[in-house]
């Protein structure tokens, strides 16, 4: 057995959405002691920011006059895309940042893209739990609703094009407690934590009994 684990908080030592993962994970590994697990960090691991744009050029290059760039860029993507297919179960904890993914998350979905192709069902079937946490509310009748562009394209390459057996946990409103403007929202803040903490307990019961 196998678990995929990734990460993508630029603040690992705080991480809200890693508090969460990290709750579906103890059960995964409860379940399958001394299975696998492999990781994956974007923010303190960070990719090259131009290895997708490299392995892009390569697709176009004969392999024998490739650069050595080239030759590595691909060889990354490759290794990327084999993580996420050898994986039995995934849990990713992915913040939205401005609106939307961040860049270094970004960077990793297109390299896995250029590496396995971009129609390639890499986690079909493969029970996997998004964890995803915004700072403010975006939800029906906020002044915000429909701002949060990160969800909608994690579910699409996720679930769409990799075609993921996914479960979603959401935490809204992390900002609350320490945000001026926000003190109105702690308490629903708080009730969202909590929510969150307990699907992440379910998900990964479930996770670790499929």
């Amino acid at each position: 057995m196998n678990l995929f684990r990734l990460d993508a908080s630029i603040f690992p030592g705080t991480s809200g959405s890693a508090e969460i993962a990290d709750i579906a994970e103890a059960q995964w590994t409860a379940a399958h002691p001394g299975a696998a697990v492999t990781r994956r960090h974007l923010a303190t691991d960070a990719l090259p920011a131009d290895a997708w744009a490299t392995a892009i050029a390569a697709g176009f290059t004969p392999e024998a006059d490739r650069s050595a760039g080239q030759r590595d860029a691909v060889a990354l993507g490759a290794t990327l895309a084999a993580e996420l297919e050898n994986a039995d179960a995934a849990i990713l904890a992915v913040p939205l940042y401005n609106y939307g993914v961040s860049q270094h998350f970004k960077t990793w979905v297109d390299l896995v893209i250029a590496g396995a192709g971009p129609t390639t069902p890499l986690l079909k079937g493969t029970p996997t739990v998004l964890v995803t946490t915004l700072g403010g509310g975006y939800g029906p009748g906020t002044p915000r609703e429909g701002w949060d562009h990160s969800t909608p394209y994690l579910r699409r390459v996720l679930a769409d094009i990799w075609q993921a057996d996914l479960t979603v946990i959401k935490r809204e409103l992390t900002l609350a407690a320490t945000t001026p403007g926000m003190e109105s929202l702690k308490d629903l803040a708080e009730e969202q934590h909590t929510q969150a903490l307990a699907a992440a307990r379910e998900a990964g019961q479930a996770l670790a009994g499929s």
